[in-house]
């Protein structure tokens, strides 16, 4: 009985299931469910270790935050450009019939000129603001300020050129139209304004908050882990 209960071979413990694992199909893993991700990074966010090494990370430097700094003022400077040459043709053309029209008609062109300001305005006070590495919420409000400014600029300066194209024309004709197309160009300006108010607003709220940190195991901050590592470098 001693020789055969040592030939005997002990059966290794089975190790249980991988969370995430059907139980008809062992081997296949429900890649669909979000809880369920058994992919190599994530397996290896899910370890005490690269979780202790994140949560000593307090900031992210990346590149994509600085853009609202160039968002800023080139699309304001899009919108102020072309709204300065749609209205400047406008302008030309009843300069021919009135001459005497041409400094009173040309409010188009000073109108459109304000909104490449707001952008400046919005671009130095994100470009004073930038550091490196730079808080992960900072730098997606600044993104945002700049975005908010310069496509609010943008669709403001389409719509003074269009407006001071046509109005500059009606106005060699009829005298009268002078001051609806002056009220029309004062709503168009607002947009841009609204714009600037946004930008003015989320800049100052980006700096009174702390950098963004890192969850614990289990709480399901990973995914923030996952982020950072995608979008920047983390530092």
């Amino acid at each position: 009985m001693g020789r055969r209960s040592q030939n005997i071979r002990k059966t290794p413990a089975r190790p249980g299931p991988i969370p995430g694992q059907s139980q008809a199909n062992p081997t296949a893993i429900d890649h669909l469910n979000p809880s369920n991700h058994q992919s190599s990074l994530f397996l290896f966010l899910q370890s005490n270790a690269a979780l202790r090494v994140l949560q000593k990370t307090h900031t992210i430097r990346t590149v994509t935050f600085e853009h609202g700094c160039t968002a800023a003022i080139v699309f304001t400077c899009i919108g102020a450009s072309y709204g300065t040459s749609k209205s400047g043709v406008g302008i030309s053309a009843m300069g021919v019939l009135r001459p005497d029209l041409m400094m009173k008609c040309i409010i188009p062109v000073v109108m459109a000129g304000i909104i490449a300001i707001y952008g400046l305005v919005v671009s130095v006070l994100i470009s004073g603001s930038l550091q490196s590495p730079m808080p992960l919420y900072q730098g997606f409000v600044q993104l945002g300020a700049g975005l908010s400014v310069g496509l609010a600029g943008l669709s403001a300066g389409f719509a003074i050129g269009i407006v001071g194209d046509a109005g500059v024309r009606g106005t060699a004709q009829q005298p009268r139209l002078f001051v609806g197309m002056v009220l029309i160009l004062i709503f168009a300006e607002v947009l841009g304004l609204y714009g600037l108010i946004v930008a003015l607003i989320l800049n100052t709220r980006g700096s009174q908050h702390p950098p963004c940190r890192f969850g614990s195991p289990g709480n399901g901050s990973n995914v923030v882990a996952v982020n950072a590592i995608i979008l920047g470098e983390v530092k």
